[in-house]
């Protein structure tokens, strides 16, 4: 597969070029088939940015493409590689259960067929400190005592792999150790700036961490960089929440109806109704409590969701600052929306 063009157009309206349009395509060599084009826009203000940010979107996007392609292939005998890109690709599919359930027995079997697998087993680390961050399973902990073994193992073999820092940072997030998740996610952002996910999990640890003001930034330049990223409800849904936090409550709904939108089996329901019920719209308030409380037994009460925690392990709702933000906000909204202490 090779990238066959890439055509670059500036535009002006008083005869001075202000903004440059690169075009590029992904063709197919073997075929000819059309695989990717894209449009990128920009401001040639400051020209090595717009160089960065547009050599980004592109790689950000080939790598998408190039692994769901790759991962698509038929395989007889499929081996260590290929259980690999087949987990990468499940990867990006939409969030739920059944999705990091599939990705995690794929990457299992890589590592069962290449047990010094560095990626094999830092993809398997990140899965299960996820589904052990999230209670999908009944043994969390076990699940974290593995990642911990298996990301250990990783950066052993390749201290200077950035999927195994990302990976110890999402194992540090969901343990709720996020002072120690920050060195990890940046380390993979300085070894790999176009992984996105670095980035999230960066935004979201510098919110419990108390440097608030920093968030929507790095959401923001997220998006900017990714903009069709399948996983773009995340960063719609922590903007929404530092504007929940932070009492732009119209700001707050707007974020989460639109993370609620571009993935509807994450729904934000617990926060809607908190910002729903602050601002008066108390019908709406309910109705979303009561969708949040299908499948979360947690939303039963204020005393068990303060047990559950947030994105960082039970109980854990941040520093000081960040848990006193949260009860203003967040719980006051809750409480108005209908949600006993008890």
């Amino acid at each position: 597969m090779s990238l066959a063009s890439a055509t670059c157009s500036k535009e002006a309206s008083d005869g001075r070029a202000t903004r440059v349009r690169v075009n590029a395509q992904l063709i197919d060599a073997q075929t000819d088939a059309h695989l990717w084009a894209e449009q990128l826009d920009g401001d040639i203000g400051d020209l090595f940015a717009l160089q960065n940010e547009i050599t980004s979107r592109i790689a950000i996007a080939l790598n998408l493409e190039l692994t769901n392609t790759e991962a698509a292939r038929p395989i007889e005998h499929p081996d260590a590689l290929d259980y690999v890109l087949r987990g990468r690709a499940a990867y990006w599919k939409p969030n739920s259960r059944e999705k990091f359930a599939a990705t995690t027995s794929l990457f299992e079997k890589a590592l069962a067929l290449d047990p010094y697998s560095v990626e094999a087993a830092s993809q398997l680390a990140n899965m299960l400190a996820v589904r052990g961050g999230n209670r999908w399973t009944a043994t969390p902990e076990a699940d974290f005592r593995r990642a911990e073994e298996l990301v250990g193992q990783a950066l052993a073999a390749s201290p200077r792999d950035w999927f195994a820092h990302y990976a110890k940072g999402a194992l540090r997030r969901w343990q709720g150790r996020c002072d120690e998740a920050v060195p990890e996610y940046e380390t993979a952002l300085a070894l790999n700036p176009n992984w996105l996910n670095s980035l999230n999990g960066l935004a979201f640890c510098k919110l419990l961490t108390g440097s608030i003001a920093e968030v929507i930034p790095l959401e923001e330049q997220v998006i900017r960089l990714s903009p069709s990223d399948p996983d773009i409800y995340e960063f719609y849904f922590v903007i929404g929440l530092v504007h929940l936090l932070q009492s732009r409550t119209d700001e707050a709904v707007v974020w989460l109806e639109k993370a609620r939108s571009a993935n509807s089996k994450f729904p934000p329901h617990g926060y809607l109704a908190s910002a729903y019920a602050l601002k008066g719209e108390t019908e709406r308030a309910a109705a979303e409590l009561a969708e949040a409380r299908r499948p979360y037994d947690r939303y039963s009460s204020i005393e068990r969701l303060k047990a559950a925690g947030t994105q960082g392990g039970p109980g854990y709702w941040g520093a000081p600052k960040i848990a006193a933000l949260y009860e203003a906000t967040y719980f006051a909204g809750l409480r108005k929306a209908g949600m006993p202490e008890k």
